[in-house]
């Protein structure tokens, strides 16, 4: 099949004007193949056919509209319905005729597809069908994916009843909201489906909606005029999604005479078209659509809170070991006898208003044959860091005598936000007495945290 010439081959004045609307849709469309048999003809089952489509870009792209082919395919959920049943028709564009004509990519999910598909034979009319905004990424140059359209109609005639492809659009958002409708080149296009209806004896379904614009902005209201719905009955009127109505719904009764103006607002992003329907829920017996409609502009941003929970902690502390040695003095000189506290860690994760203090107290030392070094020999010189990042600043305590009385080792105010990891540490010095008798001397130093 032919296509437009790469971009090389095109105007560069095109080019610029492509390049500034990549959102455009049918933009380069395929040439001439094997057509279908004559419209017409019966089809025993579901088929794929071809059709001559003639498709018009938007006048932004500078483009003239151009003649294709398209493959499409009808299939129903019911091929022998009776007289009043519901059919669901599904219209599978298999080959759109239209391509990418540019070197620049199309994302996905921007594609929104609407059309009609021609009924003939025992029941006439069209059948309004309807897409999902979904499409997978279209590569520069490369071929636009196949879509699918779903709508209903209501069997109002016994015998054979023929469906072929009629008219569709493609509405692209992307940088600006854009239509590329493509309409059969010779109506009516070759049948697709054929299905045989019987006599039947259940009341037919005449309910109908017409909508006062096929498009609107998120949060606009559109005129929805429905006829033959039951006298004073409640009806209510949805967006439509492709599958099943939207939360954008109005319920009020029909007028005696079975006909209704209502005014929904529309905001779901979702939307595809308007149903109606009688009942607490979407039952195409009792309903009418889905009409197209096609949201375009921006759509509202939607919101989310999000929850996270900060859980307290406590207060608590660790050592990097429990014992100390510190160094030897000569009997008959004695003096001091210094070393250094093990580390200590203190983690004040509670996250209030108080602070913290951390105190020690020694014992005195013992030694040989009962002889002691009283406690008010040792004294400390203490150091406080705290990690970068936590809420309240350490104090080291006073340089001095520890004593079996104690004294503060370091400490943190109370405040309104407290909390964080501090490590604390001590230079230690035991003034021996000058004839204190040889020997190995322990004392007992106590750290208490509140």
């Amino acid at each position: 099949m032919a296509t437009l010439g790469p971009p090389s081959r095109r105007s560069a004045g095109r080019r610029r004007r492509w390049a500034a609307v990549v959102g455009v849709a049918a933009l380069a469309v395929t040439g001439g193949g094997v057509m279908a048999p004559a419209a017409g003809a019966a089809a025993t089952a579901s088929v794929a056919v071809d059709f001559v489509t003639r498709c018009v870009p938007p006048p932004i792209a500078g483009i003239p509209p151009i003649e294709g082919t398209t493959t499409a395919q009808i299939t129903v959920d019911n091929a022998a319905p009776a007289v009043g049943d519901t059919v669901t028709v599904t219209y599978k564009v298999v080959k759109p005729a239209a391509s990418n004509p540019v070197d620049l990519p199309l994302p996905a999910d921007i594609m929104t597809p609407t059309g009609k598909l021609t009924l003939a034979g025992a029941q006439t009319g069209s059948v309004t069908v309807t897409g999902p905004k979904r499409n997978a990424p279209v590569p520069g140059l490369g071929e636009f994916p196949a879509f699918e359209m779903t709508g209903t109609f209501v069997v109002t005639a016994p015998g054979e009843i023929t469906l072929s492809p009629g008219d569709y659009n493609i509405h692209t958002s992307y940088l600006m909201e854009l239509d590329t409708p493509c309409t059969v080149k010779s109506p009516p296009a070759p049948v697709s489906e054929t299905i045989i209806a019987t006599g039947g004896g259940g009341p037919v379904n005449e309910r109908a909606i017409t909508l006062g614009t096929a498009s609107g902005k998120p949060g606009d209201r559109v005129t929805v005029t429905g006829t033959a719905f039951t006298p004073n009955a409640d009806v209510t009127v949805a967006g439509w999604n492709g599958s099943a109505p939207t939360a954008d719904k109005i319920t009020s009764k029909a007028a005696a005479s079975g006909g209704f103006t209502f005014r929904p607002k529309i905001t779901d992003p979702s939307t595809v078209g308007i149903v109606a329907f009688e009942g607490a829920s979407w039952d195409p017996a009792k309903g009418a659509g889905p009409a197209a409609y096609t949201l375009v502009g921006d759509v509202p941003p939607l919101s989310q809170r999000i929850d996270s929970l900060v859980k307290g902690g406590t207060l608590s502390m660790t050592q990097a070991g429990d014992a100390v040695q510190l160094s030897a003095v000569d009997f008959g000189v004695g003096g001091a006898s210094t070393g250094a506290l093990n580390t200590v860690t203190v983690k004040d994760f509670r996250g209030g208003p108080a602070g913290w203090s951390l105190t020690g107290r020694v014992t005195d030392f013992t030694g040989p044959g009962g002889a002691t070094i009283g406690a008010g020999e040792l004294s400390w010189t203490p150091a406080c860091a705290t990690k970068a990042g936590s809420p309240s600043t350490c104090a080291a305590g006073s340089q001095g005598t520890v004593g079996n009385a104690g004294a503060t080792l370091a400490s943190t105010p109370n405040a309104a936000f407290t909390g964080g990891e501090f490590t604390v540490d001590a230079g230690l010095s035991l003034d021996v007495p000058e004839f204190t008798a040889p020997g190995a001397y322990s004392g007992v130093l106590t750290l208490t945290l509140t």
